[in-house]
């Protein structure tokens, strides 16, 4: 059975990809950092439904673990799918940032997602075939005030993104991204009631999207629909271009 790797997978988005994934048919390997029982809990209820799923600790953001996780869990696997998803936010105001909490943004979101890659493609690359997913965001677009780690290291994606296709290319490999808008998740479902309505006004559809329609637009790039599209930037925005 052809292997699924999804990082950050034990809630929101990483979760409904898993999720989705499983039931496209792949055996998926979910990751986390923070919330074993989150991310157990997840590959649970893809097994309950009759799916493959296993969750395993891995903190993208050190080279070295995310080496040894591909040499020790996926080396000999049918690794055909990698979803980066794994990502932190560490909000502020530019002048009031923290080099650590702009250094610790970069590291997961974009630093993790490369080593994730790199280790992924030489697997993908033996085998002439895969598929990788970077999920990006709107704000890696268009900037977004009070987040510029954060949409510095989005932004950073898309520059992967296009720069593997072309490498990988050659061998089978498509690498694609997704850019998801307003999605509600539980990092978002905090927020203030008159913060979720100014993002739905400026949002087209008028509504944030569901992690499961971010799942949906990764499936079609991971499967063999999706065969000659690559390098690109799938928007799943409802509209929202800040």
């Amino acid at each position: 059975m052809r292997t699924a790797l999804v990082t950050g997978g034990s809630r929101g988005i990483g979760a409904a990809v898993a999720g989705r994934l499983a039931r496209d048919g792949f055996d998926v390997v979910l990751t986390y950092v923070s919330k074993p029982d989150a991310a157990a809990a997840v590959a649970a209820a893809i097994v309950a439904e009759g799916g493959q799923a296993r969750a395993l600790a891995l903190d993208t953001s050190d080279p070295a673990a995310v080496a040894a996780f591909f040499a020790g869990h996926l080396k000999d696997a049918d690794l055909h799918v990698l979803v980066n998803n794994a990502g932190i936010t560490r909000d502020g105001l530019i002048v009031r940032m923290k080099d650590e909490d702009f250094a610790a943004v970069i590291g997961v979101n974009l630093i993790g997602a490369f080593t994730c890659l790199r280790e992924a493609a030489k697997i993908m690359m033996k085998r002439r075939a895969g598929r990788i997913v970077n999920i990006t965001s709107v704000v890696g677009q268009s900037g977004n005030a009070g987040q510029a780690n954060y949409a510095a290291a989005k932004a950073g994606l898309v520059g992967l993104t296009k720069s593997a296709a072309l490498e990988l290319a050659p061998r089978g490999i498509t690498v694609n991204a997704v850019a998801p808008g307003f999605v509600e998740t539980d990092m978002t479902a905090g927020l203030p009631d008159a913060v979720k309505a100014s993002f739905n006004e400026r949002i087209p559809l008028k509504r944030a999207c569901a992690p499961s329609e971010i799942a949906a637009a990764v499936g079609y790039l991971a499967s063999d629909e999706a065969a000659y599209v690559t390098g690109q930037v799938l928007g799943v925005n409802g509209g929202m271009y800040m």
